[in-house]
């Protein structure tokens, strides 16, 4: 089933939109003269060259616009990634047939930084163990005595937007907040009363908090693994034993899923928060079981004023590129 939006009067392009998109934008192509088609397109339609026909097309994490997509992508010349990830998309293949590459790497930063430090409240405050138990007539009270996120240490993995503004708020709780990424000048960490470390095992060693925030690359696939988990402190700078604690509402794949469930299962980690996983949607995964460990279905971006802001974005980044101008955002 689909839905073939159709303007009164001559378009001017064609775009697909494949994982939705928010009405106010789709209004907005429409009444700017433009075809758009909501309908999410499995593998082997992408690959029969369902995209052949559009001039351009939106996608979110579900779409893989994988090089033998693109490749019989005819011709279409935008591809836009409602989102800030772009690992379902080869950009390189894209750059090879011309088609530019854009996300929205603005859009959705508030949201995800509210949902990481909610995962962050989740863990210390066993908020989500203490509904299960609620729910199954259990009144755990004793068992569920945490620890405050103040005078904790917090480890950010990555330091773009959404990990300063976690910080901001982090700082502005009561922790004290380190970072490591490799790509940004150290004088960046200062502004947000933030310490920058040269190596992520520094981070790990020192932190009792880990929150992820950098893209899925070869280099971060599993960065957060067994060996790692065991470098984590779990006493606060005040003595405190506070556990350790690793959220990730970046992308899946940079956290060992195993190694996190081996993790907990052995006492080596207190709880685990994802928001993001290796194989999604993750019904079966093992880990969900496990009563250190909550989630939530890939939910970072998932309010009303992120789709929005979204919406509003990706309509600019189409109306510039079928102007002939280059969009903000380009990646290549």
């Amino acid at each position: 089933m689909f839905i073939s939006l159709l303007v009164p009067h001559e378009t001017v392009g064609r775009i697909a939109v494949t994982d939705g998109m928010d009405p106010v934008a789709v209004n907005k192509l429409l009444n700017a003269g433009y075809e758009v088609i909501e309908r999410h397109y499995n593998e082997e339609e992408l690959l029969d060259g369902a995209l052949s026909d559009f001039d351009a097309v939106v996608v979110r994490s579900a779409t893989k616009l994988t090089s033998e997509v693109i490749s019989n992508s005819g011709q279409l010349s935008f591809i836009g990634r409602a989102g800030v990830g772009v690992d379902n998309i080869d950009i390189k293949a894209a750059s090879r047939s011309g088609i530019v590459v854009c996300n929205t790497p603005q859009s959705s930063t508030n949201s995800v930084v509210e949902l990481t430090i909610g995962h962050l409240l989740a863990s210390c405050r066993y908020i989500t163990r203490g509904d299960r138990g609620l729910r199954e007539g259990l009144w755990e009270k004793k068992q569920l005595k945490g620890t405050e996120l103040s005078g904790k240490r917090l480890g950010l993995v990555g330091f773009g937007r959404i990990a300063q503004g976690v910080a901001t708020v982090a700082v502005a709780m009561g922790m004290e907040c380190h970072a490591y990424d490799p790509y940004l000048p150290t004088n960046i960490a200062r502004q947000f009363d933030c310490t920058m470390h040269d190596n992520v095992d520094s981070l790990f060693s020192l932190c009792t908090h880990i929150s992820i925030h950098c893209n899925l690359t070869e280099e971060t696939h599993h960065l957060v693994n067994s060996d790692r988990i065991r470098m984590m402190s779990t006493s606060a700078p005040n003595g405190v034993g506070c556990g350790n604690h690793i959220v990730n509402c970046a992308r899946g794949g940079i956290v060992h899923e195993a190694a996190v469930l081996d993790a907990l299962e052995s006492g080596h980690l207190t709880s685990a928060a994802l928001d993001v996983f290796e194989l999604e949607p993750a019904i079966d995964n093992p880990l969900i079981s496990h009563p250190n460990f909550h989630g939530t279905p890939h939910i970072g971006a998932s309010t009303l004023e992120a789709q929005s802001r979204i919406g509003e974005e990706m309509t600019t980044l189409l109306l510039d590129h079928f102007e002939g101008k280059r969009p903000h955002s380009a990646l290549n």
